[in-house]
Formats: C-alpha cells, structure tokens, sequence
C-alpha cells in the first residue's frame, strides 16, 4: 500500500470534545511551532515563535454555536482537526493541522476535502474562506492546487498579542483565500 492510502486508512471524523483539548492544542502547536513542527512543512518556525493556540481558544471554537472543530483519529489518536465556521453563505476553514510525521502522506488533501464537503451539506454554503500569513507561499500554493484563490485582501497580524505567537518579521498579514463550493 503506498504512502497516501496509509495515511488516509481507517480515519474517524468526528466533532471535538471537551476531553480532546489538551490534544488538540497538542497537535496544533506540533504541526506550526518550535522544533518538533520542522518534521513537517507546515512550520511557522521560522517567522513565529510562542503558541500557536491555547486551551481556551481551542474550547471557544468547540462551544460556539456557529463553529465545529472536526477532529480526525486513526487508530485512536488524534492525527488532524480544523475549524469549520458558518458565517452566512460562506463558512470558514482555520486551525487546520495535520500531525507533523504524517504531513506530506495525503491527509491534508483528504481533510480539507471532507471540510468542504461537511460545510456544503450541514450549512449549504456556497464558498469556503480561509486567512493565510501572506508570506507563507508554500501553503498558499498548496491551497491554490486544492482550488482556493487569493483575493489580496489582507487584514493586519495581530502585533503585540501573544496568543497568536511572537512574531520574528515585520512583514506579517493575513490573505484572505477562497474557493467556490459549488
């Protein structure tokens, strides 16, 4: 069996629990900051330092009434997750993360394309929307093979809030990307 079907084998999706923050933090830190991220591509390493999300920012998105974190086990461990939220006739994709040792495998791809599909059927939404660090070119090329496109809206990074990690540039933005889920 090659590498992708491996990796995409005997997956669970199911939303995420109270008892799965921890794990999910976990994961999330893993997959975009310090040492153990650069098993992956998916680092920020480089550009960010300090957390990339806490338990309280974990179990805001697992309460709120318009978001769902989707959460992806295999074997019983938590490999993957990411955000889905309704905001009209779009939804929202963020906190996506995909274990750092099984990047590069498929999950991602097979991840992002049960979001949209779970997004299109449970909300009817016509678009998928996402915000990207706009000098992170690697991912947003990943994304654009996936279908999203850069609008070149951009919003501001949130200099001087340590939550969302202590920048090492200060060139840092958000892109807004987005894909018709028709």
């Amino acid at each position: 069996m090659d590498s992708a079907a491996t990796a995409t084998t005997g997956l669970i999706f199911r939303d995420a629990t109270h008892g799965d923050v921890d794990a999910l933090v976990a994961l999330i830190e893993s997959a975009y900051r310090g040492d153990a991220s650069r098993a992956g591509w998916t680092t920020e390493a480089d550009i960010l330092e300090g957390q990339r999300t806490d338990p309280e920012g974990v179990l805001q998105v697992i309460e709120s009434p318009d978001s769902r974190l989707l959460t992806v086990e295999r074997d019983g461990a938590i490999v993957a997750c990411c955000q889905l939220e309704h905001r009209g006739e779009a939804a929202y994709f963020g906190m996506f993360a995909v274990s750092p040792t099984l990047q590069g495998e498929g999950l991602g791809k097979t991840v992002i394309t049960e979001a949209e599909r779970m997004a299109r059927e449970t909300w009817g939404v016509t678009e998928m929307q996402m915000t990207v660090i706009s000098v992170r070119d690697d991912l947003i090329a990943w994304y654009e093979r996936r279908g999203y496109r850069r609008t070149g809206r951009m919003t501001p990074f949130p200099y001087g809030d340590e939550r969302f990690g202590i920048p090492q540039r200060d060139d840092l933005q958000f892109e807004l990307l987005v894909k018709p889920l028709v």
